[in-house]
């Protein structure tokens, strides 16, 4: 199953402060803007979304059709075909996806900790 890049999703409480410290660790400014209180950050391949204030934990997150630098790839599992496996497996999704459509799309599963795993799908 290819389910694209992967990023944590850190939910911060000072969004200025986050920066500094990965900046720190060789992290660079990737996208989102920080007067609406995201970053997206990256070394490397390595992400991380820096966001105040949008949600409670942290998230693992997956773009399927992206690689790392949020190319879209050619080849890639559709979230809704990622989805209908889960379920096939017994692992009910929040939040699903409509299967009757396409396109950009998510959903979300916890893992047995109870650890968010948002598949997010923006082509």
């Amino acid at each position: 199953m290819k389910l694209g890049a992967f990023s944590v999703s850190l939910s911060v409480k000072d969004i200025n402060a986050s920066k500094a410290f990965y900046e720190t660790l060789g992290f660079e400014t990737f996208a989102g803007d920080i007067e609406k209180n995201y970053l997206i950050m990256k070394n490397g391949n390595a992400l991380i979304g820096l966001f105040q204030g949008m949600f409670e934990n942290n998230i693992l997150t997956f773009n399927p059709g992206w690689d790392e630098s949020a190319n879209k790839l050619d080849s890639f599992d559709d979230v809704r075909e990622i989805q209908r496996h889960l379920k096939a497996n017994g692992i009910k999704p929040e939040n699903e996806a409509d299967e009757n459509t396409s396109g950009p799309a998510s959903f979300i599963v916890f893992d047995p900790d109870g650890n968010a795993i948002l598949v997010d799908q923006h082509v």
